[in-house]
């Protein structure tokens, strides 16, 4: 069966301009908050990537209207809403669909709803998610077609977050809107995303507090209306691009940045010599001669993001000494180790780290586990002797908007396959 592969020949030196697309993790929950609205609410600057299209098809099973104009604005019509069971397929494609939950169960008050999919980065339960759904009122049980989450109403709840979790501060957020009443979250993610979804739900009406800190504060609403947002820039997205040109730029401008959101990169990249210059809204990195080696450790922001670890990785082989890397939030997210080993590359696999040694890569058929083990791959080939082939890029495509035209634009040899 044939299917498409991304290849690089190595060894291009990068130059020029790149400018980074709106947040992906800010899109996947943007687009199911639109549910809640009550007319047309507009979103400015998504990402052009499979996971918005199949968050759009789940509204459409919801007899709402969607429409991209321009590829990178989306409209949505709530007006003729009706609540129905989505697929499990559509929803097992992707994790974020769980955001459905929130915004069905502020709005319907009832929700079924298939399991979440998405990357296998080991466990992630959403168990803090239920946790709030039922702290609000909410009765959650798995049957057969999928999760059932029931409530006569919803009412406000004082809720403490057992982990910090990004997904359950959202979900929660998007019920606790509708519900009546006062809801707290303590120990709140304060991811930049967080921040972009609440500003879109105030926009919308909702009353929120605190986002960006670890309390949140929530008035719930009887009804939400439509609104225009525009999204944030992807500091994910951004430091993919950022770490491609410390290994292989000669100097490349990244655009449509908010460096505050780029501030544990930028330390890390400046720590093992590469030369990064921050302005208002891009920046300008040079590789250098020589990398220094560095320990990196992932955590919760404003720490290092875990989705930063696996770009970031190839260029550790260029230092002059050992580095580790050491994943915090997932500590199973080092399937990118045995592709990078086919490259050539000295890295061995520890209990949640990786410890990574000065080598020269080579080409090789490697494959994406996940979504940024597929932009570690390419990275690698950035830099790597001959020609390297990555498979499952469809773990690619769910979050990079034209990662190949954009690398090609600054001097890649990078092409798609059919094989």
């Amino acid at each position: 069966m044939s299917q498409e592969v991304i290849k690089i020949r190595g060894g291009n030196p990068l130059k020029g301009k790149v400018t980074i697309s709106g947040a992906k993790n800010s899109a996947v929950a943007l687009i199911p908050a639109t549910l809640m609205a009550n007319s047309k609410v507009t979103l400015e600057g998504l990402p052009e990537i499979s996971d918005v299209k199949t968050l759009m098809s789940l509204l459409e099973d919801l007899n709402i209207t969607t429409t991209l104009v321009e590829g990178d604005v989306l409209e949505v019509d709530p007006s003729n809403a009706v609540n129905k069971p989505l697929p499990n397929h559509k929803v097992q494609s992707l994790r974020a669909s769980y955001y459905m939950m929130g915004a069905m169960l502020g709005k319907f008050k009832k929700v079924i709803i298939g399991l979440p999919g998405g990357c296998p980065l080991g466990p992630r339960p959403i168990d803090q998610h239920i946790k709030g759904f039922e702290a609000l009122g909410a009765k959650v049980t798995e049957e057969a077609d999928g999760m059932h989450l029931v409530a006569e109403e919803l009412v406000g709840a004082k809720i403490f977050l057992d982990v910090v979790s990004v997904g359950a501060t959202i979900n929660i957020m998007l019920a606790a809107s509708m519900a009546k009443g006062k809801t707290v979250i303590e120990n709140a993610a304060k991811e930049p995303e967080i921040v972009d979804v609440a500003t879109l739900l105030n926009k919308m009406g909702a009353k929120i507090r605190g986002a960006g800190t670890d309390t949140l504060k929530i008035e719930g609403v009887e009804t939400l209306h439509g609104t225009t947002h525009a999204i944030i820039p992807d500091r994910i997205e951004a430091g993919t691009y950022m770490c491609a040109a410390a290994m292989m730029g000669d100097e490349v401008k990244v655009e449509n940045i908010i460096p505050l959101h780029m501030e544990p990169l930028t330390a890390k990249l400046k720590e093992i010599g590469v030369d990064v210059e921050l302005y208002e809204d891009y920046a300008i990195i040079r590789r250098p001669k020589t990398y220094a080696p560095v320990t990196i450790t992932t955590n919760v922001y404003p720490g290092f993001a875990t989705d930063l670890q696996q770009p970031f990785t190839p260029l550790l082989f260029l230092s002059n000494g050992t580095s580790t890397i050491i994943d915090t939030i997932y500590p199973e997210r080092f399937r990118h180790v045995a592709e990078l080993q086919k490259m050539q590359g000295d890295i061995t696999e520890g209990k949640g780290f990786a410890s990574i040694s000065h080598s020269k890569l080579k080409g090789a058929e490697v494959a994406a586990s996940d979504l940024r083990a597929g932009a570690c791959l390419v990275i690698a080939g950035l830099a790597a002797e001959g020609v390297t082939t990555v498979f499952n890029i469809k773990h690619i495509d769910r979050g990079y908007s034209g990662i190949v035209e954009k690398l090609k634009a600054l001097g890649a040899d990078i092409w798609r396959e059919t094989i």
